[in-house]
């Protein structure tokens, strides 16, 4: 069985080892005979003529002759000769051979003879028993190179300006020469519109000029079918000016002795060829179609063309030897027409009109074709021709006239048609059809040959085809009888024949399936049939699954450098093994590393820019191909622009132009356009302007006095560009100055002087050398005159002598070598400060209360200020307290009020304490004398908790506590206040005791308590004006010696550890449920118990009432939290509580409203009370431990 593999765009297919041309018939039972081997061999068939030589055949004198003529049919055919009509004898001559088996001649004149023995028309003839098939008339003529007749040739001299010809004319040679002008060194001359070489070969000069006298301008002709070329004599030309002669020899010369007469002087144009104005030319359907006009004038005429009533053809239309010859290739009849070509220079036109006549040698409409019949059908030849004028159609027969050829019934002969009918097998013939005209002459061989043969298949049995489902089938069955055999296809063993409403069957056998299916699998049979027998052959076809490109690669945009992938996944038929290959623009991948191709991939690393392109997946099995593409496209950054520019260059401004490098794949959106000032600051690149993307070119300002050069750099999405090459430098001419200094201050640094700042220009902004400033000022409130000084290149100047603080007018100018800049503005200043005189007066105090004070003053006149009003400042200490009258002295404080304040708030004062003040007024140089001191006393406050609290000498039912007066009274102490409660081992609050103790103690005991409990204290001082701050401690009643000792027998019994095994085993229990229920959302009622039993935590007293504030259940107030524990030695840390402003957050130099008033709180801090706990400094008992799981 033999495998054949159906791919999809194929229509015909090779059923065998050996090629099958399958024909569908093309004429009514005609038949065409296929080249197998097999069949060739026993079927008979006419002579056919294969090759031979042109008809025109020019040889080489200096080597034989080959005259060629091959031939094939069966049986093979014998060839003979005629020369010149007649019969050619070929045994008759000793130097003429014949090839065996070949029609070919070989005439052997290297030895002896000559070519032009032989020269003639000659044909050759093919003959076996079947007809006689006939070569062309094959014209033999000798290729010739003669010389050049010996001439004498006179020097030419002619005036500057006037035309010339050189006239070439080269010998008549076969085939014509190639001519071309040259010097005695072998270079060619140089041609231009001025000078150059017609189609005659003529060298044609529109007017000459002194740099063409020379002495060999020599005219080559080139033969190349001999390889020789042959040289004309050189021509001696001599260009001179009537200039150059002296008075004498031009009275001695007339201008008739000079070639030609023309002046030399510009004229109009005429032409040197072709002569007149109009001329006719004539061409064959085919040719180059050549038109020449060659015009001569001063100065040089330029030549144009045109078609009269026509367009030239685009595709067909060239212009050679600077447009002076207008070439058509192929040229047609519809190219017959007017051309017109014109000759112009500025002193006029002169044109020229060609009649172009386009005629044609024969050529075929329809050439006649072989023709295989079988007996008893019909069958036509044709032989149609075209040219112009129309050719003459004549038939012959076996090479003879058809009109003196034996008749033959089944012939009909109706003009370029002959008509077979009934034909037999002596009607086989070769026929010759010649079409001729004036031009030339077609002949074409055309055979008729009768034939009865059983019908034979030649697609190889058994034959099996690969079909991709869902594509077209196509089954071969490549036949052959005669007369035309029927076919038809069968499925199956059993099977109908096929229809063609599913198939389609085509004429020369084949069975195409459109859609090919799974179930179009089987076994198919072609049967071929014709009266005289029949034959049959089985195709086997299989539908496999079209290969599929599941994941396609994807457009990519990747940056220089960096690394990209594309994916092809392939799903195919599983009997099929695919190929996947990778493709770059359709060819194959480079042969670089960073390629990497596995299974789905393709990894291309460090992409550069020759990577980008399309990328094609092609995936191949013996069946089909399939491809998928992805455009990679590489991005970077800009190219730098180059070929950088400067046109327009003026004073003020400059054009700028560039060409843009490489945008890498991406738009460039903008340039940046850069200067550097090389006279100024060499080196340093300044920003100036920013164009659009689609701009190259930028009007720029400039400054004067600069020498500027500039560069450009491209932006796109990826960034900026490096930057371009500098520009040529450009120096602008120097100028007044454009501005003048800016920030012009007058201050003075003493109270006698007058400082006069500014920030001086820089050197761009100079505008020219010799930058000066001129400084002027007046007093402002005066009439005095501007007093003026100018400055070299500084930026001070001092007014020394000036009175204290008096308004000045100032303005600063600048100026160089061209000039003054513009007016400068006016700046008001002020000449030196000096310290106020006067203090502020009828200064007085109010207590707000016992940390909070206002001041009032009056305002110091702004003469005595004598500088720029600062602000007050107020000076506050604290001399002694009212409780203790001890005269201490403390640091002071100061407070500044900014601007024109006449009073302000003195916060943070501390209570019942004598304080002292007073005021000065602040201006730009410092403070002036202090106001009399104001003193002013501070009224109670509340105490601060008391230093410590600490319990003493514990016992079974009392308690001792000790503590420290507070480290701040802030007044007189009237009593201490203490409460306490008990806390149970659930660590429950028991019942509050408030219990009020003398102001006189430091120690207190506590009787008829619970033996081992625990208690919280909260212990607090007070004055007239309140309760301060809590301080809070705990401690445990210790315990009998019975209980002690009950314990410790329960504790060492083994009941008791059993059952608190048990009872921590059921903890954990719980512990682990509670977890549980916990990670599933549910809530733990630890927080309710703590509500139930909140503690009634006594709070500080509320300021308004002297009332205790509601108890707080806050983390920070429950017993036994982590952290709570009394120290060892059950005291308390004295908190530093001392009423400054930086313990209320209000420091020295604190905020304040625009009434002086401070910004925030200032009450007292109070401490932050003991989280309870249950534990203490003694270790708890066992039976704690117990009541703890009760």
């Amino acid at each position: 069985m033999q495998l054949k593999i159906m791919m999809p765009k194929k229509k015909h297919l090779s059923a065998g080892r050996a090629p099958l041309i399958l024909f569908l018939c093309q004429m009514i039972s005609a038949l065409e005979v296929p080249l197998d081997p097999k069949l060739l061999e026993d079927l008979v068939q006419p002579p056919t003529i294969t090759q031979q030589s042109p008809k025109d055949y020019i040889i080489d004198p200096r080597e034989n002759i080959v005259i060629q003529c091959e031939a094939k049919g069966k049986p093979p055919p014998s060839f003979s000769w005629t020369r010149n009509g007649t019969h050619f004898d070929i045994d008759k001559d000793p130097l003429v051979t014949m090839k065996s088996g070949s029609g070919t001649l070989t005439v052997n004149i290297m030895s002896e003879g000559k070519a032009e023995t032989y020269e003639g028309v000659y044909q050759c003839t093919a003959r076996n028993e079947r007809g006689a098939a006939i070569s062309n008339n094959i014209v033999i003529r000798p290729s010739r190179s003669p010389l050049w007749t010996k001439e004498k040739l006179e020097r030419i001299t002619l005036r500057n300006g006037q035309s010339l010809v050189l006239p070439c004319r080269p010998p008549v040679g076969l085939p014509p020469p190639i001519i071309f002008w040259m010097d005695n060194s072998f270079q060619r001359l140089p041609q231009s519109e001025r000078v150059s070489q017609g189609l005659n070969g003529d060298l044609y000069f529109s007017n000459v000029l002194p740099e063409d006298t020379r002495e060999d301008y020599i005219c080559y002709a080139r033969f190349n079918h001999t390889q020789t070329i042959q040289q004309k004599q050189p021509i001696s030309v001599k260009v001179i000016s009537v200039d150059e002669l002296n008075d004498t020899i031009a009275a001695n010369l007339s201008d008739t002795e000079f070639y030609g007469a023309k002046s030399h002087r510009e004229r109009p144009p005429t032409f040197l060829t072709p002569e007149g104005n109009a001329s006719r030319k004539e061409e064959l359907r085919g040719n180059v179609l050549s038109l020449e006009c060659i015009a001569e004038g001063l100065p040089t005429p330029i030549i144009y063309w045109i078609k009269e009533d026509g367009t030239l053809p685009i595709n067909r239309t060239f212009y050679r030897n600077f447009k002076k010859t207008l070439q058509i290739v192929q040229v047609t009849e519809a190219d017959s027409g007017n051309y017109q070509c014109i000759a112009k220079n500025a002193l006029g036109a002169i044109h020229h009109i060609i009649s172009v006549t386009v005629k044609a040698a024969p050529y075929w409409i329809i050439a006649p074709q072989n023709l295989v019949l079988s007996p008893g059908e019909d069958g036509t030849l044709i032989c149609r021709a075209n040219g112009n004028p129309k050719p003459r159609i004549s038939w012959l027969l076996n090479g003879v006239l058809i009109e003196i050829a034996p008749d033959d019934p089944s012939r009909k002969i109706d003009g370029d048609t002959i008509i077979f009918s009934n034909v037999q097998e002596r009607s086989s013939a070769v026929y010759q059809c010649n079409a001729s005209n004036e031009y030339g002459y077609l002949l074409a061989n055309a055979f008729v040959n009768v034939l009865a043969e059983p019908p034979r298949i030649f697609t190889s049995a058994d034959t099996l085809y690969q079909v991709i489902a869902n594509r077209p089938a196509l089954l071969d069955c490549a036949f052959f009888g005669s007369p035309l055999p029927t076919i038809e296809w069968f499925k199956g063993a059993k099977g109908s024949a096929l229809r063609e409403d599913i198939y389609v069957l085509h004429e020369n056998g084949t069975l195409e399936i459109p859609v090919a299916q799974k179930d179009s699998t089987g076994t198919y049979t072609c049967v071929a049939r014709n009266k005289l027998g029949m034959a049959k052959n089985d195709i086997h076809l299989e539908i496999k699954d079209p290969t599929r490109i599941i994941k396609q690669p994807e457009y990519a945009v990747v940056q220089r450098g960096s690394t990209v992938s594309f994916e092809c996944i392939v799903k195919h038929d599983h009997t099929l093994i695919p190929t996947v290959t990778w493709l770059k623009d359709h060819g194959e991948l480079p042969s670089d590393g960073r390629f990497t191709v596995d299974k789905d991939h393709l990894v291309v690393a460090d992409v550069s820019d020759d990577d980008g392109g399309t990328y094609t997946c092609v995936a191949n099995t013996t069946l089909d191909s399939v491809s998928a593409s992805a455009v990679l496209s590489v991005v970077d950054v800009p190219n730098p622009p180059f070929d950088l520019e400067l046109t327009d260059q003026l004073d003020r401004s400059v054009q700028l132009s560039w060409t843009p490098g490489d945008d890498n794949n991406s738009p460039i959106t903008k340039f940046i356009i850069e200067y550097e000032d090389a006279m100024h600051e060499p080196g340093l690149w300044h920003h100036q302007t920013e164009v659009p993307g689609a701009q190259t070119t930028a009007q720029l300002k400039l400054s004067p006095y600069v020498n500027y050069s500039f560069r450009v750099m491209a932006v796109n999405s990826l960034g900026r560009s490096l930057p371009s090459e500098a520009s040529e430098q450009y120096l602008t001419k120097a100028a007044e100055p454009d501005k003048n200094p800016t920030a012009v201050e007058g201050l003075g640094s003493e109270p006698d002087n007058l400082v006069i700042t500014w920030k001086p220009l820089n050197g761009f902004e100079s505008n020219g050398p010799g930058l000066q400033y001129k400084v002027s000022w007046r007093q402002k409130d005066g009439d005095d005159e501007w007093t003026s000084m100018v400055v070299a290149d500084v930026s001070k100047y001092i007014v020394s002598g000036t009175p204290t603080f008096v308004p000045y007018l100032i303005k600063v100018q600048a100026l160089n070598d061209a000039g003054f800049a513009p007016e400068p503005a006016v700046v008001l200043g002020h000449s030196g400060e000096d310290l106020p005189m006067v203090a502020p007066g009828n200064v007085h105090v109010n207590v707000v209360n016992s940390t909070l004070a206002e001041v009032h003053w009056d305002p110091v006149p702004l003469k005595s200020i004598r500088g720029h009003l600062q602000g007050y400042r107020i000076y506050y200490w604290k001399a002694q307290s009212s409780s203790t009258r001890n005269r201490r002295h403390i640091e002071k404080k100061i407070l500044t009020f900014q601007g024109s304040k006449t009073h302000g708030m003195l916060p943070g004062l501390e209570p019942f304490s004598h304080y002292t003040l007073n005021v000065r007024v602040v201006n730009g140089k410092g403070e002036g004398p202090a106001s009399p001191d104001r003193v002013f006393n501070t009224p109670e406050g509340v105490p601060s908790a008391p230093s410590s609290l600490k319990i003493v000498n514990p016992t079974l039912d009392s308690l001792t506590l000790e503590w420290e007066p507070p480290s701040h009274p802030n007044g007189i102490l009237t009593e201490y206040t203490l409460k306490y409660q008990p806390i149970n081992s659930t660590h429950e609050l028991g019942p509050l005791v408030d219990l009020k103790i003398p102001a006189n103690k430091t120690r207190w005991t506590l009787k008829n308590l619970s033996f081992s409990t625990r208690y919280k204290f909260y212990f607090y001082a007070q004055t007239v004006a309140g309760s301060g701050s809590q301080i809070t401690e705990e401690a445990i009643t210790t315990m009998d010696e019975a209980m002690a000792s009950r314990q410790v027998d329960i504790a060492t019994q083994g009941w008791f550890i059993g059952l608190m095994c048990a009872v921590a085993l059921l903890i954990l229990i719980l512990l682990i449920v509670c977890f549980i229920r916990r990670n599933k959302g549910g809530k733990y009622p630890v927080k309710e118990k703590e509500d139930a039993h909140a503690d009634p935590e006594i709070q500080p007293m509320k300021e308004d009432d002297g009332t205790f504030g509601e108890y707080s259940d806050a983390e920070d107030h429950k017993p036994l939290k982590k952290g709570s524990r009394t120290p060892s030695d059950r005291t308390v840390k004295k908190e530093d509580s001392d009423d400054s402003l930086v313990d209320y957050g209000e420091g020295v130099n604190g905020q304040f409203n625009e009434d002086g008033s401070f910004i925030g709180q200032y009450s007292g801090k109070k401490e932050k009370e003991p989280a309870e706990g249950n534990e203490s400094s003694e270790a708890p008992s066992p039976v704690n431990a117990m009541n703890s799981f009760v």
